[in-house]
């Protein structure tokens, strides 16, 4: 029986994030990091990108860490130099995640190719076809959201 389409791209999707999780732990190893610090990175990378202050505590939640867990994955960023503690201008007694230059240098190498890549191609698509792209995995990571709410 021939599979829907639907089925078809939900099946690349899920070949696409096992293929990228391979990448992030080759990353992980070649670095010297935990996976659980390659998602730390891009949860910081990510809130940098928004505007947002990240804390360690706001970092756990991200990670669904306790305050134990999360204090070892910052402290071996740090350690690495990847990661920096810095005192908030704004609240002198909250401490903000910084991630260093060098951890962006060392994502770039790693991922870059993969990251113009993937731009080029999109850079291809109609202005609706990327919208498309966009509705569908903005959707799925929703979804993703409201079923890790539910465990």
């Amino acid at each position: 029986m021939a599979e829907s389409p639907e089925m078809t791209i939900f099946h690349l999707l899920r070949e696409v994030t096992v293929e990228y999780g391979l990448r992030q732990g080759e990353f992980a190893a070649r670095n010297g990091m935990h996976p659980t610090d390659v998602r730390a990175l891009i949860s910081l990378l990510d809130a940098e990108r928004a505007g947002t202050d990240t804390t360690a505590g706001r970092l756990g939640e991200r990670l669904g860490l306790n305050s134990a867990g999360t204090t070892a994955v910052v402290d071996r960023l740090a350690h690495l130099g990847l990661v920096a503690r810095v005192r908030d201008t704004r609240d002198r007694r909250r401490v903000l995640l910084v991630v260093e230059e060098r951890a962006k240098e060392l994502g770039r190498a790693h991922f870059g190719p993969l990251i113009d890549g993937a731009t080029a191609l999109l850079g291809a698509f109609e202005e609706h076809e990327k919208e498309a792209v966009r509705r569908f995995l903005s959707g799925v990571r929703d979804l993703l959201g409201d079923s890790g709410e539910e465990r």
